[in-house]
């Protein structure tokens, strides 16, 4: 079987697909794609099959439901991805509008496993909606569980109790769903494997996001394929460490001249935002040390930022495959990776 090439002569160039029998050809350059970097910066070779020896039919389809930041945007709700692998679905992270994308794709009552990076309220105000409403209106008949890092237990707890009453009055109905469906379980978990199931393995590690620690982001393996999420990091020794070999590398991103034309951000305002998060030019260097099938921005600072402009400065550094995020795109890491826009 042939392997699908693109190959790109100038960044930014349409990708055209071909299919050809590689052999030893196509394995020198796979090799030194990914080992030794050696192709020219100003080509591109967007490798969308691996070879035959590695694949065994296993894919992971990521979904980002949100791809925004604090600020509210209509077009990039808050952090949020949807993980499928096998027959175990993920989320990581539950930010502003999550439960909306979750009903859109109708798959609310199918989420039950929640992991987040860190306790920034951008990442976990969605909870108690994806509590709550996949519980009564997705019908969910298992507990919710949640993976986070030291302090999760204690916000979940606090959550119970400002929504007891509301749960209380909900339990006399007749129609409401099962009450398993309404419990929560908690872990707070430290750097290493933190889930096997059904195949998939999911390992937490730490990233840099200043002062926040800790703060996580996530590498989920199942058969021969791989993703990585950063969540919120600066650039990331540990972060390049994890990700070695992957297929697709979800990073954040800050456009810190984007903000300058925005209210209410003076100059030092913008340097503290800067310093806890990824210069498209850092998360380039990060890519070309990497060397993933295909790296892909999400959690985009501010929300306003033009992909063209985090393309033409990632560019810098970094002449592989790239995409800029988007809501509800879904990106299906398998023999091939399919990028869709919804």
């Amino acid at each position: 079987m042939g392997e699908v090439l693109s190959l790109t002569l100038m960044p930014g160039a349409t990708l055209f697909p071909i299919r050809v029998s590689l052999g030893a050809v196509g394995s020198l350059l796979w090799l030194l794609w990914r080992r030794v970097g050696l192709l020219s910066k100003t080509t591109t070779v967007f490798l969308l099959l691996c070879s035959p020896i590695c694949a065994q039919g296993q894919s992971i389809t990521v979904t980002l439901l949100g791809t925004g930041s604090p600020v509210p945007n209509l077009e990039r709700f808050g952090p949020s991805i949807l993980v499928q692998a096998g027959s175990q679905v993920l989320l990581v992270d539950c930010g502003r509008g999550a439960v909306q994308r979750l009903f859109q794709l109708g798959m609310l009552k199918e989420v039950h496993s929640l992991f987040l990076t860190h306790l920034h309220a951008d990442h976990v105000v969605g909870i108690p909606d994806l509590w709550q409403t996949g519980w009564l209106i997705g019908r969910r008949d298992v507990s919710l569980q949640i993976w986070g890092p030291k302090g999760t237990a204690d916000m979940i707890s606090h959550l119970e109790k400002a929504y007891q009453f509301d749960i209380g009055i909900r339990l006399q109905y007749a129609n409401t769903p099962p009450p398993r469906g309404v419990v929560t379980d908690t872990e707070e978990i430290t750097q290493g494997v933190v889930y096997q199931q059904q195949g998939v393995k999911i390992t937490a590690f730490d990233v840099d996001h200043g002062q926040i620690k800790p703060a996580f982001g996530y590498r989920i393996d199942y058969g021969d394929r791989s993703v990585v999420l950063s969540g919120d990091t600066r650039y990331s020794e540990n972060l390049i460490r994890f990700s070695k070999g992957v297929d697709l590398l979800v990073h954040e991103v800050v456009a810190a001249a984007e903000f300058e034309v925005l209210p209410g951000y003076p100059p030092a305002r913008i340097r503290e935002i800067q310093s806890h998060h990824t210069t498209p030019e850092q998360a380039g260097e990060v890519f070309s040390r990497v060397r993933p099938r295909l790296a892909v921005y999400s959690h985009i600072v501010p929300t306003t930022a033009a992909a063209s402009g985090l393309i033409a400065s990632t560019r810098k550094t970094y002449a592989g495959p790239l995409e800029v995020g988007e809501d509800l795109m879904t990106i299906e890491v398998g023999e091939q990776i399919v990028v869709r826009r919804h």
